[in-house]
């Protein structure tokens, strides 16, 4: 008979399952995926290398940049959360690698892809806390004089976007609205790009609970229903663009969350597209599909947009 350490007390599929004696199993990721190295890109000629934030914590990212063509050039800088269900994903596997260069071939940008901890061993707000902490470390080389010399050479600090998918927007949102009371000297967000959305269902959500003790999983948690949060007008950012999938059963609350912002007393725009007939996060496992080339050229157009 098995012992009862190994009896199942939590099982949150696709995600993860937990057992009695507190260890965590993870299901396959349902796109298929793998780690990749940093380096170049010999197809594109766009660069990544990979940086530790804080030592203390092991919170890291991956920098991309394009092909740089003179030493005074400097370049829009988007920093990208992944998603994942705050619990899974990298910046560093195939599938992130394949949307951030499609991206930067676009829209000629810098890119910092965010390696936050994962739950539930790092239990939200973590998550949360590292994200906006490499956000205060890219600041500081908004004079020139920071550790990365990539970002202190190429970085356009008066242009900087926030993008994510999934868990990634939710955090990509927080970020932006923490941003104004952060201390973010010399940086200016200009955009925030939220993609396919979390922010928690109709009902409580259970996994959100257990991977955050602090949270009551339900619509009174800003984290997952902005319209609560007394400082979403002070958001720090001057566009927003919300974009959902037709299919996606995350999409309703994708939806209120656009009205939300547009009545919120917020200053910024919001805009809105939804892309018919897909599925959550369907640009990430299948990037090459038609649908998925309108997304991004919508999401380049904000980009580089006025």
């Amino acid at each position: 008979m098995a012992s009862s350490t190994n009896e199942l007390t939590h099982d949150f599929r696709p995600f993860f399952k937990v057992f009695k004696d507190g260890h965590v199993e993870r299901y396959p990721f349902p796109i298929p995926n793998h780690r990749v190295p940093a380096g170049l890109d010999p197809n594109t000629g766009i660069q990544s290398k990979d940086v530790v934030i804080s030592p203390e914590t092991g919170l890291s990212a991956r920098i991309f940049i394009p092909k740089i063509n003179g030493p005074d050039q400097k370049l829009p800088l988007l920093i990208y959360y992944h998603g994942g269900g705050f619990c899974a994903g990298s910046p560093f596997d195939a599938v992130a690698k394949k949307y951030i260069t499609s991206l930067i071939s676009q829209a000629n940008m810098i890119v910092v892809a965010v390696d936050y901890r994962l739950a539930p061993e790092h239990p939200l707000p973590i998550a949360y806390d590292d994200s906006l902490a490499a956000l205060q470390w890219i600041a500081t080389h908004s004079n020139n004089q920071g550790p990365e010399p990539w970002l202190n050479e190429y970085a356009n600090f008066g242009q900087v976007f926030l993008v994510g998918e999934s868990a990634g927007a939710n955090i990509s949102h927080y970020v932006a609205v923490r941003a104004s009371a952060a201390g973010l000297a010399g940086l200016k967000i200009v955009g925030v790009l939220i993609v396919h959305p979390f922010f928690g269902g109709k009902e409580c959500d259970e996994m959100y609970k257990f991977m955050c003790p602090t949270s009551s999983g339900c619509n009174d948690d800003p984290k997952l229903n902005p319209a609560v949060d007394p400082d979403l007008s002070r958001m720090g950012c001057a566009k927003v663009l919300v974009c959902v999938a037709e299919k996606d059963w995350l999409k309703d609350r994708g939806v209120a969350y656009y009205e939300t912002l547009a009545k919120s007393g917020w200053g910024g725009r919001v805009e809105f597209f939804e892309t018919k007939g897909e599925d959550h996060a369907f640009h990430m496992a299948n990037a090459d599909s038609e649908n998925s080339k309108v997304l991004l050229k919508k999401s380049v157009d904000f980009i580089i947009g006025d």
